[in-house]
């Protein structure tokens, strides 16, 4: 387990209180409906699960209810950085 600091409330609170929304900054295809399945399929289905520093959604579950981002650690767990929604990330941090 490890802490989580929510951006909304303010506070450091148990990994608990949360739940991970999967990976952060996946853009939406521009023309859904003329893709093809196989595109269509990998928009929905395949993330990059890659080992290393990445970022990812949250939602505080049992507090705020809000979503925000948080880059993380995949190999120690440790969160290097949390913004609320809506926060530009430039290249240095991404």
């Amino acid at each position: 387990m490890f802490l989580l600091y929510c951006p909304y409330c303010n506070e450091e609170r148990e990994q608990n209180e949360f739940s991970a929304a999967g990976e952060a900054f996946i853009a939406r295809p521009k023309n859904p409906e003329a893709i093809s399945d196989k595109d269509w399929a990998d928009y929905v289905f395949y993330r990059t699960n890659h080992k290393g520093d990445h970022w990812e959604q949250w939602v505080h579950a049992n507090g705020c209810r809000k979503y925000f981002i948080v880059k993380r650690s995949t190999i120690s767990h440790e969160i290097l950085q949390v913004e609320p929604f809506g926060t530009e990330i430039s290249e240095q941090e991404s």
